[in-house]
C-alpha cells in the first residue's frame, strides 16, 4: 500500500495539500509516481527541461510559431487554465510542457493524463485516486494524477474526449482545487495548474450538447491554437536536425547531415500527421540507416491521380470533409437563432430558452455569426 503524502488537516472533511512543500513529502519518504514527462526522449537528451524546452522554441521560427511562441511567454506568468488546439501531432504537448518550465512551477512536477480511449472507472480513479472500499479496486488505497501533479501542472490530454460523468467533476476543480477521491468520505484540496489539450472542435461539441459548457468556459482562460506543420514548412529543416540528434544519441547512432534533396523533398510533402510524423519519419532514418522516403514525392514532381487529390485536402482544410461539415453547422445554427430572435421579437433571452441554450451561448453564437449588426435596438 502507497502511504498517503501526509495531508494537512483542514476545515472537518476537508484535507489540503496545497501548503504541502514537495520537499516536505520528499523528507518524510513519501512515494509519488514518476511524471509520464521523465520518459520522453527529449529528458534523455538534455537533463536540464528548461533548456530542453528554449531549445525546443528555438526552432518555432515561422511567423505563425513565433505568435506561438509570445503566448507561451505571456501565460507562463499568470497561474490560469490552459487551452491548447490544433491538429493531432503539432506539438500541443510540448506547448504546454514549454509553459509549464517557464512557470514559476517548474521545479514541481508536471504529469500527463489521456483522456481519450480509456474506460470512465479507470480513468477516474487514475485523474483522483481511490481509497478502499471503492467499487473499482477495494483492497488498495491509489494516489491519482492530481496529487502527483501537486504544486505543478496537470496536462488533460485530448480532453474532448472525457466522459460526460467527469466533465462534471472538472468545474470545482478548477474553481479551488477541490475533490474527492473514488471512495473517499472527506475532499481533497491540491495547489495544481490545469491545462487541456484537444484537436476537436470543442465550440461545435458544446453547441451539439456533447462537452459541457461549464468546463469549456472554465478551460478557456488562456487558449494557444497551434497551427499545422504544412503551414509552416520552413521549419522541417531544424526540427528534422533535431530529431535527428535526439535519436542518434538515444539509440547510439552517429549524426548526419540530411542532403539538400532530402530535405526539399521533405518540404513538399503535406505531412498529414504534422510534427509527429515527420519525427517518425526521422526515427526511422536513423534506427534503419537509410533515406527511405518513399512516400515523399521528389523535388519538382507533383502528385498525380489519388494522392494528388488526397495532398490538395490536406494543404486546403477549408475543403475537407470537417471543415465543410463545419460550415453546413454555423449556417444551420444562424438560420436558427434568426428564426428563434424572430419569433421573440428580439428578446434574446426568450430566443435562449426557446433554442435551449444558455444567455452567454447564444450571445457568443451571435457575435461568431456575424449577427450582431441584425439585432434591433
Amino acid at each position: 500500500m502507497e502511504p498517503d503524502p501526509l495531508p494537512t488537516k483542514q476545515a472537518k472533511g476537508m484535507v489540503s495539500y496545497a501548503s504541502t512543500s514537495r520537499d516536505a513529502l520528499e523528507a518524510q519518504h513519501v512515494s509519488r509516481p514518476i511524471p509520464d514527462e521523465t520518459l520522453d526522449p527529449a529528458t534523455i537528451e538534455n537533463e536540464d527541461p528548461v533548456a530542453q524546452v528554449r531549445q525546443e522554441m528555438g526552432l518555432w521560427v515561422s511567423p505563425q510559431m513565433k505568435d506561438v511562441c509570445d503566448t507561451v511567454a505571456q501565460a507562463a506568468l499568470i497561474d490560469v487554465p490552459i487551452l491548447i488546439t490544433g491538429e493531432t501531432g503539432t506539438g500541443k504537448g510540448v506547448v504546454a510542457r514549454a509553459i509549464h518550465y517557464l512557470s514559476s512551477r517548474h521545479s514541481a512536477p508536471f504529469v500527463k493524463l489521456n483522456c481519450a480511449g480509456v474506460a470512465r472507472e479507470f480513468l477516474e480513479s487514475n485523474l483522483f485516486g481511490h481509497e478502499p472500499g471503492a467499487s473499482t479496486d477495494p483492497g488498495q488505497f491509489t494516489i491519482g494524477k492530481l496529487e502527483s501533479a501537486n504544486g505543478g501542472t496537470l496536462l488533460l490530454d485530448d480532453i474532448g474526449h472525457l466522459d460526460p460523468a467527469l466533465q462534471v467533476k472538472l468545474p470545482p476543480l478548477l474553481e479551488d482545487g477541490q475533490f474527492f477521491r473514488v471512495g473517499g468520505r472527506s475532499s481533497m484540496k491540491v495547489d495544481v495548474r490545469i491545462m487541456a489539450t484537444t484537436s476537436q472542435d470543442l465550440e461545435a461539441s458544446v453547441a451539439a450538447g456533447n462537452f459541457r459548457e461549464e468546463l469549456f468556459y472554465r478551460l478557456n482562460v488562456v487558449r494557444i491554437d497551434v497551427p499545422p506543420l504544412r503551414e509552416r514548412p520552413e521549419e522541417i529543416p531544424g526540427l528534422a536536425n533535431y530529431f535527428i540528434r535526439r535519436y542518434a544519441r538515444l539509440f547510439q547512432r552517429e549524426p548526419f547531415t540530411l542532403p539538400a534533396e532530402t530535405v526539399q523533398r521533405l518540404k513538399q510533402h503535406g505531412f498529414p500527421g504534422n510534427v509527429r510524423e515527420l519525427e517518425n519519419m526521422i526515427q526511422s532514418i536513423v534506427t534503419l540507416g537509410r533515406l527511405d522516403l518513399t512516400r515523399v514525392p521528389p523535388p519538382g514532381v507533383r502528385e498525380s491521380g489519388r494522392d494528388a487529390s488526397r495532398a490538395k485536402r490536406v494543404r486546403n482544410p477549408a475543403g475537407s470533409l470537417r471543415a465543410i461539415s463545419r460550415e453546413a453547422a454555423l449556417a444551420a445554427e444562424k438560420r436558427a437563432i434568426l428564426k428563434a430572435l424572430n419569433q421573440t421579437h428580439w428578446n434574446r433571452l426568450l430566443a435562449a430558452k426557446l433554442l435551449n441554450i444558455s444567455y452567454r451561448s447564444l450571445l457568443y453564437k451571435i457575435k461568431e455569426g456575424g449577427l450582431d449588426g441584425k439585432l434591433s435596438p
